[in-house]
């Protein structure tokens, strides 16, 4: 899942600073991980210790409490009233790489992802977009190829995965829903070459660069398989103990390399 906290990390310093390129340095002095990289650990703690998705998201969620959590799921995070929100924004595709890495079985992935995604956001299309990732991201890690990635998400899910990272670009806003940004994240996989290339893809299409590189990230380091040093260790430089202690396990856990 370091895939995905990487992309979180590069993107945190465009997402209100949008650029429509894919030249650009890929660490400054905004690079900061946010709530896609918390909320992420938080999926990866419940997967390693069985603990409930709802109190684990809130522990951390009142942990890290300024990582800029959207408004719907910051005002559930400090309210006494635990039940979903009926959400259909990101939140619940940018947390869910976890369960694309632990689970092996297609069938389970989609349920996890459901699990871990209706805690808050239990509209049919935060789901949906939650199950998306995940299961791109287990096939990916099964040797599937674009072509067969491509497919099965179109016909399963109903994105529309035929524009081209040229189309968009140009008119794509700040969109922080799953219907308006797990395609694009997706297409920023698919017209890749590398990690790194999934990453500026991700980027240079402008909107809420974080979570779309999360996302987009997610998928990279399961189809790639090799993350270049000169990205993760600067990233794991800017994560806190903690959140490095649950990284190192789970990957440890799940036999996961990045080079």
């Amino acid at each position: 899942m370091i895939g995905a906290i990487a992309g979180d990390v590069i993107g945190s310093a465009f997402e209100w600073r949008n650029i429509k390129s894919k030249k650009f340095e890929l660490f400054s002095r905004r690079s900061a991980f946010t709530d896609d990289t918390v909320l992420t650990v938080a999926v990866a703690d419940c997967i390693l210790s069985g603990n409930d998705y709802a109190t684990t998201f809130r522990e951390y969620g009142q942990r890290y409490p300024n990582a800029g959590y959207g408004a719907m799921f910051a005002q559930w995070l400090f309210s006494e009233n635990m039940s979903p929100y009926n959400s259909f924004g990101n939140g619940s595709a940018m947390r869910v790489s976890p369960v694309g890495f632990a689970l092996d079985n297609l069938e389970d992935v989609l349920n996890e992802a459901k699990k871990s995604a209706e805690v808050t956001h239990n509209h049919p299309e935060g789901i949906k977009g939650a199950q998306a990732i995940a299961a791109t991201i287990l096939l990916s890690r099964q040797g599937a190829d674009k072509k067969d990635l491509r497919s099965y998400i179109s016909n399963t899910f109903g994105y529309d995965l035929t524009q081209t990272l040229d189309v968009i670009r140009p008119n794509y806003r700040f969109d922080e829903t799953c219907q308006g940004s797990v395609p694009q994240a997706i297409i920023a996989f698919l017209e890749s070459t590398d990690y790194e290339d999934t990453i500026r893809n991700a980027i240079s299409l402008g909107g809420d660069s974080d979570t779309i590189a999360c996302m987009a990230g997610g998928i990279a380091q399961a189809y790639y398989k090799i993350i270049p040093d000169h990205i993760v260790e600067p990233v794991r430089g800017l994560l806190e103990p903690a959140l490095i202690r649950i990284l190192d396990s789970f990957q440890e856990r799940y036999m996961l390399q990045t080079k």
